[in-house]
């Protein structure tokens, strides 16, 4: 039986959607070679990390211009991620199917960050 509460970022849409791309980067990049640990194998790995890590802290922010701020640093995050999968295909360690079923789920998950944010804008004092 699990008697962990849940936080209430997890309930979010967002932060799920931004959790299930992190799941799928990792997956990905075990394909990469190992001369890329220390370049962009971490550093694709960590920029979905930082779209929900992101999220999870502007979350818990009382001030709605805090919850803003955040929500666009995890989408400046989310940018880095795509532009991170454009190089690596240009590079051919990412497969084009790969990169386009990846970037689909960075367009669905830019949308969903765009209205939490437009969102969150709307309703500062």
């Amino acid at each position: 039986m699990n008697s962990r509460t849940e936080n209430p970022f997890e309930k979010l849409r967002v932060w799920q959607s931004a959790r299930q791309l992190a799941k799928a980067v990792y997956t990905t990049t075990t394909a990469f070679p190992g001369n890329e640990i220390y370049g962009l194998i971490s550093q694709c790995n960590r920029a979905p990390v930082s779209v929900a890590a992101n999220l999870a802290e502007g979350s818990s922010r009382n001030s709605r211009k805090d919850q803003a701020h955040f929500s666009e640093i995890a989408y400046g995050s989310l940018m880095e991620l795509a532009c991170l999968l454009i190089l690596s295909s240009d590079i051919g360690i990412l497969p084009a199917n790969s990169e386009r079923k990846l970037r689909d789920s960075i367009e669905q998950l830019s949308r969903q960050l765009n209205a939490l944010h437009r969102s969150q804008r709307s309703r500062i004092d």
